[in-house]
């Protein structure tokens, strides 16, 4: 009895790291319409279109709808995600987010390890980084979203991602 109430609530340690993550915020689990919202369903739509065609990415696109528009959440007001609604639209890029900004991040500490030749610990980094996009597309190729035959290799990752 006493331990339920007094009980620690523990999350994921972090993948390479061995340490707990850290605390966030949580969405109100109370899922309606807000009352004050003076953006149609339509409009929401046309916004997103026109951040995507400014190449935001979604999660830009997201915080851009909640700082500038005072929208909060697309998901609980068009009643699909951000990535449906730029699909629909033929706007979505090739690759998903995260693993393009895990490609974003391997070029980069490349790029310094070019420069610094002895920093190990970017060399490390650089190791955890690649492993992360491996595993990353392995989970997307099973799923279907990255076509089986897809092979990451840094030089196209440089054409891909355009840096």
């Amino acid at each position: 009895m006493l331990i339920s109430m007094f009980s620690v609530k523990f999350t994921m340690a972090r993948m390479h790291s061995r340490k707990r993550g850290k605390s966030g915020s949580h969405k109100p689990s109370k899922k309606s319409k807000p009352v004050w919202l003076r953006y149609q369903d339509k409009e929401i739509e046309q916004i997103i279109l026109k951040l995507a065609k400014e190449e935001k990415s979604q999660s830009q696109i997201g915080i851009i709808l909640r700082d500038s528009y005072g929208i909060p959440d697309v998901r609980t007001i068009l009643n699909k995600k951000i990535s449906k609604v730029l699909k629909e639209n033929n706007a979505a890029s090739q690759l998903p987010e995260d693993l393009s900004d895990l490609i974003k991040k391997e070029i980069y500490i490349s790029k310094h390890l070019g420069l610094n030749k002895k920093d190990m610990a970017a060399k490390r980094g650089l190791l955890l980084t690649e492993s992360k996009i491996h595993r990353l597309s392995k989970y997307y190729k099973k799923n279907r979203v990255l076509p089986a035959d897809w092979k990451y290799s840094r030089d196209k990752a440089k054409l891909l991602i355009g840096l």
